[in-house]
């Protein structure tokens, strides 16, 4: 079953193992999530838990907002989630789902949404090669050549072209929990993970075999 939680990311730092390697580590702050609602199939057609993360004010929350936590008995989330495939008997509208729901050796998946990069070109973009930058030279680093003269005549979709670059939702998979700090609610998680600090990231048990 799927274990899951919302936090920021924090950055990125060092830690040693008890066998003394040196590992690295991004550090996940993962405050108390809020179960606002357990979807179940009977009333809603399928099974989930829905979580709410970082408070926000009142004022900034609608009607409607403000009704749907006042039944878990909190304050309007910035951030709320669903995750599914879940044991829906653990969890109770209002309780509070914490970072030692996970233990070190954890093999989880983390999703977030990659750093923007602006409007870029094809080379930056997809990695493509440029052209000769010798004098007499009309493409450097312009795109190439794009479709047939004779046969086709057009642009097929699918053409990697320059345009808008990050800013995608993005999963890394199969990534290790090093530590769980309960008392600060952090996660220390082996490797990188998407996203640029202080960013939302979703952490849930991985859905693929580590092997």
């Amino acid at each position: 079953m799927t274990k899951g939680i919302l936090g920021k990311k924090v950055g990125m730092t060092q830690f040693f193992t008890e066998s003394g390697e040196l590992v690295p580590v991004t550090v996940i702050e993962a405050q108390a999530n809020v179960v606002l609602q357990v979807k179940t199939l009977e009333n809603d057609g399928y099974e989930a838990v829905q979580l709410g993360f970082d408070d926000k004010r009142e004022v900034l929350a609608n009607k409607p907002e403000q009704g749907h936590v006042a039944k878990a008995e909190t304050t309007p989330k910035r951030f709320i989630r669903e995750f599914k495939d879940v044991e829906l008997g653990e969890y109770e509208v209002g309780s509070e789902v914490k970072v030692d729901i996970f233990q070190e050796g954890d093999i989880v998946d983390v999703t977030g949404t990659s750093k923007g990069k602006g409007f870029q070109g094809a080379i930056k973009r997809h990695g493509q090669q440029r052209g000769p930058m010798s004098h007499g030279s009309h493409y450097h680093r312009a795109a190439g050549s794009m479709g047939m003269a004779s046969d086709a005549s057009k642009v097929f979709k699918g053409k990697n072209l320059p345009g808008q670059m990050g800013g995608n939702t993005v999963t890394i998979q199969n990534l290790e929990i090093v530590k769980v700090m309960a008392d600060k609610n952090v996660i220390l998680v082996k490797g990188n993970v998407p996203g640029a600090k202080k960013s939302l990231v979703e952490i849930k048990t991985a859905a693929k075999s580590a092997e």
